[in-house]
């Protein structure tokens, strides 16, 4: 047998059509579930247009939007963490509030992260336009 077939025998469409389909069922549910990722979707949404019309150039509307998709893309991952550890035991233990703590330090990261990408690239054209 070699390496790729115990993964997965399908290939091709076939498994692309499956990858897409679990995606659309772990999007729905975080959109129906997950309060956190509502929100920063609900961010994304304001602050996708809002950078389309900045005053800058392509790769700062590019590290906006990037850095927006971060914070969504750990969410994600921190959810994902969540719902192993709650699988695993729902019982306190040191480890499991170890890796959700972790895990909610990385989202927190992301978020300052996207933050400050806005703070140099969008602060300086606010201030101008408030300026004026």
């Amino acid at each position: 047998m070699e390496s790729g077939e115990n993964i997965s025998k399908e290939g091709g469409l076939s498994r692309l059509i499956k990858a897409l389909g679990h995606q659309y069922t772990g999007v729905r549910y975080a959109i129906g579930k997950d309060p956190a990722i509502r929100q920063e979707l609900g961010a994304m949404v304001v602050l996708v247009p809002l950078s389309a019309l900045l005053p800058v150039g392509t790769l700062e509307h590019l590290i906006l939007v990037l850095s927006m998709m971060l914070v969504v893309l750990i969410e994600f991952v921190n959810s994902a963490i969540e719902a192993t550890v709650d699988r695993i035991s729902t019982e306190h233990h040191p480890l499991s509030g170890q890796a959700k703590d972790l895990s909610s330090v990385a989202v927190a990261v992301a978020v300052l992260m996207s933050g400050l990408c806005w703070v140099v690239i969008a602060g300086p054209v606010a201030i101008q336009w408030l300026s004026q």
